[in-house]
């Protein structure tokens, strides 16, 4: 497939806050974005010409904030909407290795449809969630630059552009981010089946990074997973904010060159990598 062919929807809702930047990423690495609101997809309260179908897209992004107010829990409300109405569209959509991936509250999203983490493999969604998305240690909403190390050992597809145990600048924005399994066995298979993408760390490096290191004290400093297959991602921290260089907190002290290219930022990789497998796998 080539890259003037490859279509994006960026899902919003009520409350989303993120779709503008997320389209905008999408179409600076070579593809098409179309910012798609719920109801074009289910066929409620629109017109013929505003109906959308999953299946006219090539990659699915559930865009960043606060869906529906994040009323019940994070991402409780848009999920139940999707899960009610688009199900097997969902499945479909997986099942063909087209890309869906969730930022912030799209993560939330797809931990609560049961897209992730979705250990079994040939199953794209489980008929209940398999991990939550808890409250930060803190008690609060957390917005900081956050430091994640790439331990994804090459499973993930949104990754391919980034070394392993690379450790890149990207920023946290939530109050609910503390990705929680129901055993040990459970997060020992998930690194096993290598679907841990992102951790964080410190600048000392540490895999058990301390408040504010770890914004939201997840076990294992977990930040992202991905499916079994790799092409379904979702995490905490926003990439897109880091996309070009000139959204890092430090760029007027650093330049806007830091080894990646002239305003290239650390998140950028992230959609190159994605655009990547699309153009060779799909």
């Amino acid at each position: 497939m080539n890259k003037k062919d490859i279509t994006w929807a960026v899902l919003r809702i009520e409350g989303t806050n993120s779709e503008e930047e997320s389209a905008r990423c999408m179409r600076d690495v070579g593809v098409n974005a179309e910012i798609v609101h719920l109801k074009q997809l289910t066929g409620d309260d629109v017109i013929q010409s505003e109906r959308r179908k999953l299946s006219d897209y090539d990659g699915l992004w559930i865009a960043g904030g606060f869906s529906a107010g994040d009323y019940i829990r994070a991402g409780a409300i848009l999920a139940a909407r999707m899960k009610s109405k688009l199900t097997p569209e969902l499945k479909e959509f997986i099942k063909a290795g087209k890309p869906m991936l969730g930022i912030c509250n799209g993560f939330q999203i797809m931990v609560e449809l049961g897209v992730l983490p979705s250990m079994e493999r040939k199953t794209p969604m489980t008929e209940l969630p398999t991990a939550v998305l808890n409250l930060n240690d803190s008690g609060h909403y957390e917005c900081r630059p956050s430091l994640l190390r790439h331990v994804n050992r090459g499973n993930c597809k949104f990754t391919g552009r980034i070394r392993g145990g690379e450790v890149r600048t990207v920023i946290s924005s939530h109050a609910e981010g503390k990705f929680l399994m129901a055993s040990e066995a459970d997060y020992k298979r998930l690194a096993d089946q290598d679907q841990i993408v992102f951790t964080y760390t410190d600048p000392d490096g540490s895999a058990a990074p301390k408040y504010p290191w770890s914004p939201n004290g997840a076990p294992h400093a977990i930040a992202g997973v991905c499916n079994p297959e790799g092409t379904v991602m979702g995490m905490m921290p926003h990439p897109e904010r880091v996309f070009w260089r000139h959204g890092h907190p430090d760029w007027t002290r650093t330049g806007l060159d830091a080894g990646l290219g002239w305003d290239v930022g650390d998140g950028r990789a992230i959609f190159d990598s994605i655009v990547d497998y699309q153009t060779k796998k799909l």
